[in-house]
C-alpha cells in the first residue's frame, strides 16, 4: 500500500508538469495564430487602397462617381482605352518614355557616384567621415519646395527648361545622399581582407570596386538602385514646374485627368495602374536582392 502511494506521488508531479507544458504550447499556438490573423488584417488594410484603385479603373465613369461607390458595377476597359489615346486623347508613351529615361539614367549616375563615396566612408575611411555623413543627411532636411525657385531661375537662364537631362541631374542630386547613406552601411560589411588581397595582386581602385566590392555588396547595391529608381519615377514637383510638352513625365501626365470639367476618376485610376506597373515589375523582379540588401548587416 505504501509503495503504491509512493508511485502515485512520484508520478503526480510529472503529469502536472506535462499538463503545464501542453497548456503553454496551446497558448503559444493561439498567440501565434492571433498575430498571424492581425498581420493579415493589417496587410490587407495597407493593400486595400491599391486594390480599390484597380477595381475602379475597370468601372465606367458614371459607376466610379457614385456615392457610395458601386462595387458590383459592370466592368469595362474604357478607362484604359482612353488612357492609351483610344478616344482621340493624347498618347501616354512620350511621358512614360521620359520617366523611364530620367529614372534610369539618374539611377545609373547615382550608383557610379555613390559607390566610390561609400567606399571612402566605410572601407577606406576619410578623416572626419561622420561629419561627411551628417552633411549628406543635412541636405535632405531642406524642403524640396524651398529650392524650386532657384532651380527654375537657373534652368530658365541656361535654356534647360523642358529638358529631360535637367531632370536627370536633379534626380541624381536628390537621390545621391540617401544612396551614399545606404551603401555606406552595406559596404561596411565587405571583408577588408579580400580587398587587400586584390590590391596585393595589383588591382587598382576601379578594378577593386568593379570586381570585388560590387559583387559582394550586390544585394545592397540592387536595393539602393531600386529605391532611387522609385523615388525618381514618382517625383512630381520639379517635373511639373520645369517641364512642358517635350519632357513631361508620367506623374505630370496623370495630372491632366483632373481638369476644370471635373475629375475623371475611372480614367485616373486606369492611368495610375499603368504608371505603377513599371515600379511593381522592377520590385517583383528584384525582390530577393531587395530583401537581402535591406537586411544586410542586420544579423551579425
Amino acid at each position: 500500500m505504501s509503495a503504491s502511494t509512493a508511485t502515485t506521488a512520484s508520478a503526480s508531479p510529472s503529469a502536472s508538469a506535462t499538463a503545464s507544458v501542453n497548456a503553454l504550447r496551446r497558448r503559444a499556438r493561439r498567440r501565434s495564430a492571433a498575430l498571424g490573423v492581425a498581420a493579415w488584417v493589417v496587410g490587407i488594410g495597407f493593400c486595400l487602397p491599391a486594390l480599390w484603385m484597380v477595381l475602379t479603373s475597370f468601372h465606367a465613369e458614371a459607376d466610379a462617381a457614385t456615392n457610395p461607390p458601386s462595387i458590383a458595377a459592370a466592368l469595362t476597359l474604357d478607362g484604359y482605352r482612353t488612357f492609351f489615346g483610344g478616344g482621340g486623347g493624347p498618347t501616354p508613351w512620350p511621358p512614360l518614355v521620359n520617366s523611364l529615361a530620367a529614372s534610369f539614367f539618374s539611377t545609373v549616375l547615382v550608383l557610379l557616384l555613390a559607390l566610390p563615396a561609400a567606399y571612402a566612408l566605410s572601407i577606406r575611411r576619410v578623416r572626419k567621415w561622420t561629419d561627411v555623413m551628417f552633411f549628406f543627411l543635412s541636405t535632405k532636411m531642406l524642403p524640396v519646395v524651398a529650392g524650386l525657385l532657384p532651380v527654375y531661375l537657373f534652368a530658365k537662364n541656361t535654356g534647360l527648361l523642358d529638358n529631360i537631362w535637367l531632370l536627370v541631374l536633379l534626380y541624381t542630386s536628390m537621390n545621391l545622399p540617401i544612396a551614399v547613406w545606404m551603401m555606406q552601411s552595406f559596404l561596411a560589411d565587405v571583408p577588408v581582407s579580400i580587398i587587400e588581397a586584390a590590391q596585393v595582386d595589383g588591382a587598382r581602385l576601379p578594378t577593386v570596386l568593379r570586381r570585388v566590392v560590387a559583387p559582394v555588396a550586390g544585394p545592397g547595391i540592387a536595393a539602393t538602385a531600386l529605391i532611387c529608381f522609385i523615388f525618381s519615377w514618382n517625383e512630381l514637383l520639379f517635373a511639373r514646374v520645369l517641364t512642358g510638352v517635350v519632357a513631361g513625365t508620367a506623374p505630370v501626365h496623370l495630372t491632366t485627368f483632373v481638369t476644370s470639367q471635373g475629375l475623371f476618376l475611372a480614367q485616373l485610376c486606369a492611368a495610375s495602374v499603368v504608371v505603377s506597373l513599371p515600379v511593381l515589375v522592377a520590385g517583383y523582379a528584384a525582390q530577393d536582392k531587395l530583401v537581402q540588401g535591406l537586411s544586410l548587416g542586420a544579423v551579425k
